[in-house]
C-alpha cells in the first residue's frame, strides 16, 4: 500500500504537469479564428397560430354522415387500400444498416 502511494505521490504531479502542457501546446497551434457571426435569432414562438375550436356536428347528423358513406364497412375498405397501396410502393433506397435491426421486444 505504501509503495503505491509514493508511486502516486511521486509520479502524479509529473503526470498533470505533462498533460498541462500538452493541452497548451495543442492550444497554442491553433491559430484564433476570426469570430463567427452569431446564428440569425428566431423566436420558438413565430408562428404560432392560437388554438381554436373546430366546430363540431350534432351526433344524429355525424352519424346519419357515416351511414350515407357506407357505414363502419367504409372506412375499412379506405384503410385496407391505402395499406395495399402502401404496400406495393417501391422501397426506399437501402441506406446504412439499422442498427437495431435485431433488437425485438420481449
Amino acid at each position: 500500500m505504501d509503495d503505491a502511494r509514493t508511486f502516486v505521490n511521486r509520479y502524479l504531479p509529473i503526470a498533470l504537469l505533462a498533460v498541462g502542457a500538452l493541452a497548451a501546446a495543442a492550444q497554442a497551434q491553433t491559430a484564433p479564428a476570426a469570430p463567427a457571426a452569431p446564428p440569425a435569432w428566431r423566436s420558438a414562438l413565430d408562428g404560432y397560430q392560437p388554438f381554436s375550436d373546430e366546430k363540431t356536428l350534432p351526433w344524429r347528423q355525424a352519424n346519419d354522415t357515416v351511414q350515407s358513406v357506407g357505414g363502419w364497412r367504409a372506412y375499412a375498405r379506405e384503410a385496407a387500400q391505402a395499406a395495399s397501396a402502401a404496400a406495393s410502393a417501391p422501397a426506399p433506397a437501402k441506406g446504412p444498416a439499422d442498427p437495431h435491426g435485431g433488437h425485438h421486444k420481449p
